[in-house]
């Protein structure tokens, strides 16, 4: 059995690919996930931040796959 990896999909994202990224390990429309993190970026800033962190963390997907 294949276990799920959450990776940054670069090729699909606007910014870092955190959100493309996201939306493709819960199965979700990017747009979505984006509306969901502006709205978490509104609402204090720490959507902000924690958005930086993902993208430094997150390995990127390879397109080869």
């Amino acid at each position: 059995m294949k276990t799920k990896r959450l990776y940054r999909i670069k090729n699909e994202g606007m910014i870092l690919g955190v959100c493309a990224g996201i939306a493709d390990y819960f199965n979700l429309d990017p747009s979505l996930v984006r509306i969901i993190w502006v709205l978490f970026v509104f609402a204090g800033g720490s959507g902000f931040l924690a958005y930086i962190i993902a993208g430094l963390i997150l390995p990127e997907k390879s397109t080869m796959s």
